[in-house]
């Protein structure tokens, strides 16, 4: 087939770990309704964010690789006959955790699993406190609806990260994310910054004549501790074409099932008038495995 629909989970988290699973089951119940033959949640979905604090009690959170997640989300990919992307906190050791996306197959099977690669540590967003960085290397999952490149969140911003997906073989780029804007900034920054979350991305279909998923939480979430302002999760939820193109996307300011249909023969198509893998410079490269060119 060279059409392919995809639906994209937003919604709203809160401290009851099964309200959310079961929101986010229910999102995917509707997109399969509709034609859904992949479903991409959000990055953590199974509760509120929660690396605005530094909390060793989080690491309860924590699970195997099989493990409960896998387990319900794999039984609902083999009962609708779909593939999933899910997000959770991987417990792989004592003292060893990963922010980890994990593809299930239309079978119920684990098709693959992508340990975050780049982690932040910011105001609100001190994930290197929870997460060791990934250590599986930018690998595209092969599934029955294609070859999926996920990346997680803060490896959106990198454009190295979606290159060596693309170039690996990925037929299209996937983000499960949790980003939002402090409430205290001026509405001006506020817009800045997720317009510029949106141009990067778009930038990474461009540049790889692949489309991009990007799937994002949405509402406000307090800071537990009460010494930040929160985060205001902005949705925004999108996909883009080969070229760019928006294709569909979600409020920023609602829960959503937001669906979009993907053809298949366009990245040939878009390749072969615009082939930037061809004419790349790999001998003139060699910095980029530097921090810094002084």
């Amino acid at each position: 087939m060279n059409t392919i629909r995809v639906g994209l989970v937003q919604q709203r988290c809160t401290n009851d770990r099964q309200e959310n699973i079961d929101k986010s089951i229910a999102g995917i119940r509707e997109a399969k309704a509709q034609g859904a033959r992949l479903v991409v949640l959000q990055e953590l979905h199974f509760g509120p964010y929660f690396c605005q604090t530094e909390d060793t009690a989080c690491f309860d959170l924590a699970e195997l690789i099989p493990g409960p997640s896998t387990e319900v989300f794999g039984s609902l990919a083999r009962e609708l006959g779909l593939v999933i992307v899910t997000s959770l906190f991987e417990r792989r050791a004592p003292g060893l955790y990963h922010n980890t996306a994990v593809v299930l197959e239309a079978d119920g099977s684990i098709a693959g699993r992508y340990r975050k690669m780049h982690i932040p540590d910011d105001p609100c967003y001190y994930e290197k406190f929870y997460f060791t960085p990934g250590d599986l290397g930018f690998t595209p999952i092969a599934t029955s609806v294609g070859c999926l490149g996920v990346l997680i969140c803060w490896d959106q911003w990198y454009p190295e990260a979606a290159r060596l997906m693309a170039m690996a073989g990925a037929e299209m780029l996937i983000y499960p994310t949790a980003i939002g804007f402090d409430p205290a900034d001026a509405p001006e920054e506020q817009a800045r910054q997720r317009e510029a979350w949106v141009t990067i991305q778009r930038s990474h279909a461009i540049a790889n004549g692949i489309p991009v998923l990007s799937v994002n939480r949405v509402g406000f979430e307090a800071d537990p501790s009460g010494v930040g302002s929160g985060a205001q999760f902005w949705g925004n939820s999108f996909a883009a074409g080969c070229q760019g193109e928006l294709l569909a996307v979600a409020g920023n300011d609602q829960e959503q099932v937001l669906m979009v249909e993907l053809d298949r023969q366009r990245s040939e198509d878009v390749r072969r008038i615009w082939p930037y893998l061809r004419d790349r410079r790999i001998d003139a490269y060699t910095d980029l495995v530097r921090r810094y060119r002084d």
